[in-house]
């Protein structure tokens, strides 16, 4: 079994050359951002969406192009393996030291012809003029245009040889998940992470009518899957509020929590608040506490823009302290690696320190939410990861020191009759190649671990 490839070799010691402004060729700026990006998440190892937000404005860009230099880079880090094989095989030796940007930009024109609607000719020539921008690439441009004419011409039989599902998976990810579910789950589950992700929406109510409104499929357990993407904030009942983007796993931890209306219920680690928004629309009377002012203040937006009220607080979850609540959420910080297929740099910017690091944070926030949860209440702890260590395991430590804390088995009607997604010990635990539907990027979810616990 060929494992998944590591991303250390792509890395330049730069940052951005220049300005994105400066180029003058149509869809040049564009190529330069995602470049630019694909380059500095794999450099300091951050979140994608986070780079691309900060360093789009600079390059001056209208909505489609920035829209366009995203779905580069995130194409290139759903294949970065494949992507990396197929220059590596065919630099006789190697990528050039000393080269700048180099190899960001081979990377991001490799993953437009393979695996983009894109004209060959554009990728290349605006690759070319990349490369002749800074001095350091600039010395390999006939390499750098003979690599992707190569790619062009070989497309066919690239994709045909790129077969082995871990080949765009880090090598940590895919022994960790084989260790866990087995040789085969875990080959379907890196499969699955190569497909364009659905996008599903939660609504305040009435979800057959909002599905037949949107030309959606509704799900078993309530969400909405819309059959075709594009812009969000253009379909009817965006203003109106009448829903929310939300991903089918991410809300059914509050399904489990089964809020009542007028229960107290606290939401800890709460932004950017799409289980704020369930619990609200419930009737719950929640208070959502995050440490983040900015991550609050788009909770705040979302709340308003669906006339949903919560009571919004900065804070340290692991050490705020109030009355107990007839309920707690703990959406724990966590490795996100069930959140590869949406955010494919996940995988290659953590690390099984960044995990265990994460683990021991969650044990803080555990102890703290225990504290919060009055006799009798519950307590639903979840986490968007499929590592073991950040569920199953956290939990049973937890309950080994609490012995005033039971769990309380998950139902398949609680969670729309999916039994595949309920383990032996009655905890949910979703997996990205579970809830199959009519095409690939119709189905599947986000990996998630979910256990509701009553305090006796």
């Amino acid at each position: 079994m060929a494992k998944g490839r590591k991303a250390d070799a792509l890395h330049t010691e730069a940052g951005p050359t220049e300005d994105g402004n400066s180029g003058t060729a149509p869809g040049l700026p564009a190529r330069k951002l995602a470049a630019a990006v694909i380059d500095e998440v794999l450099r300091a190892k951050l979140s994608l969406d986070d780079t691309h937000e900060r360093l789009a404005p600079s390059y001056g860009l209208d909505a489609a192009d920035s829209a366009l230099a995203r779905a580069i880079a995130i194409t290139a880090f759903r294949r970065l393996g494949t992507i990396q094989e197929a220059i590596n095989a065919r630099l006789e030796r190697g990528s050039p030291r000393n080269s700048g940007p180099f190899e960001p930009i081979m990377v991001a024109a490799a993953a437009q012809i393979l695996f983009l609607d894109v004209p060959d000719h554009a990728a290349v020539d605006l690759a070319i003029r990349q490369l002749h921008e800074d001095a350091r690439s600039s010395r390999y441009v006939s390499l750098g245009n003979a690599l992707l004419r190569r790619l062009a011409r070989e497309r066919e039989a690239i994709l045909a040889e790129a077969v082995d599902p871990f080949l765009d998976t880090p090598e940590w990810l895919a022994e960790s998940w084989m260790e866990s579910y087995g040789e085969n789950v875990a080959a379907a589950i890196a499969e699955s992470h190569r497909d364009e992700p659905p996008l599903d929406i939660s609504v305040k109510s009435d979800p057959e009518g909002w599905a037949e409104k949107l030309d959606g499929l509704l799900l078993p357990t309530g969400s909405i899957r819309l059959r075709e993407r594009g812009g969000i904030t253009g379909l009817p009942g965006f203003d109106d509020g009448a829903w929310w983007v939300q991903d089918a796993a991410a809300a059914l931890p509050v399904r489990l929590l089964a809020p009542k209306p007028g229960e107290r219920i606290v939401d800890l680690c709460a932004a950017p608040g799409g289980k704020t928004a369930q619990l609200a629309a419930m009737g719950a009377q929640v208070t959502a506490v995050d440490r983040s002012g900015p991550r609050l203040r788009r909770l705040r937006a979302n709340l308003e823009r669906l006339a949903l009220t919560a009571e919004i607080v900065t804070a340290d979850a692991a050490q705020w302290q109030a009355e107990p609540f007839d309920a707690v959420l703990l959406d724990a910080p966590c490795s996100a690696t069930g959140t590869i297929r949406r955010h494919p740099d996940v995988a290659w910017t953590k690390s099984p320190e960044d995990r265990d690091k994460l683990v021991a944070l969650q044990a803080r926030l555990l102890e703290a939410a225990a504290r919060l949860t009055k006799p009798g209440g519950r307590l639903v702890y979840c986490t968007c990861s499929l590592e073991p260590q950040e569920g199953e395991a956290q939990i049973e430590a937890f309950l080994k020191a609490h012995a005033d804390f039971v769990r309380k088995p998950v139902e398949p009607a609680e969670i729309g009759g999916l039994t595949e997604a309920i383990d032996r010990n009655g905890d949910m635990r979703t997996l990205p190649q579970q809830l199959r539907n009519e095409t690939p990027r119709l189905s599947g979810w986000s990996g998630f671990y979910a256990t509701r616990l009553i305090r006796l």
